[in-house]
């Protein structure tokens, strides 16, 4: 029966943490690459797509179709940049 070994654990874990505090170095070190007019424009990115995620998740569930209407012109708007 195979035991457990507390030590190859422990040093495992810490490896694994070694290697996601890497990568957390790296992506704040890409982060400090980017100029602050495309940090801006990935989060207008990112807020337009959620809400046209927001908005097409309301309208799988409108029923009245002013609200409907309403949504649809939502999502035309956010098409047009």
């Amino acid at each position: 029966m195979a035991g457990w070994d507390g030590d190859a654990l422990a040093g495992s874990m810490e490896e694994a943490l070694e290697r996601q505090q890497e990568a957390a170095e790296a992506r704040r070190a890409q982060k400090d690459k980017t100029s602050p007019e495309e940090r801006e424009r990935k989060a207008r990115e990112e807020s337009v797509r959620l809400s046209r995620a927001r908005i097409e998740e309301q309208l799988g569930r409108a029923t009245n179709p002013a609200h409907r209407a309403m949504l649809e012109r939502a999502l035309k708007a956010l098409e047009c940049p």
